[in-house]
């Protein structure tokens, strides 16, 4: 069975500070990031894909981003699994986290962070996304007659990259 896997980066969120008060890990989504993440899924909704299934790093502004794309896409926002390695995990972790996905999951989305979701999308596909994915940019990958549990380097086939930035503004 053919697998299609959606690696998205979060939205733009507030930025970090220096305060002891303010973790990294809380930051939440700026209102540009919810306009980012609202068009993106409203832009994928627009190609009719059905996910099986949408995993998250537990951090806020990723959780923030899925929950936005979920809903352009009517996916239960509850149903939404979150994956407390995809934070600061590398990518490594994102591969776990594809690894141990369950055989009747086809399509997927996983929601994270940069550098990592770069780094773990090229490591699949060879594939150069600039240097650095945007925000809230989606990277479609797919494999063919391969089981999740055997994916690893090279094995995808790049299918393309959306961005907020390369989108029409429909």
């Amino acid at each position: 069975m053919n697998k299609t896997l959606y690696l998205i980066r979060h939205a733009t969120a507030e930025e970090g500070g220096n305060s002891p008060m303010f973790r990294d890990f809380d930051r939440d989504l700026t209102s540009t990031g919810i306009i980012e993440s609202a068009r993106m899924g409203k832009f994928l909704a627009a190609t009719d894909v059905k996910f099986d299934l949408i995993v998250s790093s537990a951090a806020e502004r990723a959780k923030a981003t899925a929950k936005i794309f979920a809903e352009q896409l009517n996916y239960d926002a509850d149903a939404i699994l979150i994956d407390d390695s995809l934070y600061g995990g590398g990518p490594r972790s994102y591969l776990s986290a594809v690894n141990q996905l369950d055989e009747t999951v086809n399509v997927v989305a996983i929601f994270g962070h940069n550098p990592d979701v770069t780094f773990f999308s090229e490591y699949l596909t060879r594939a150069d996304v600039g240097g650095s994915m945007d925000k809230s940019g989606v990277m479609i990958l797919a494999f063919e007659n391969i089981k999740w549990a055997e994916v690893s380097s090279k094995m995808a086939k790049f299918l393309g990259y959306y961005s907020p930035q390369n989108i029409s503004q429909s």
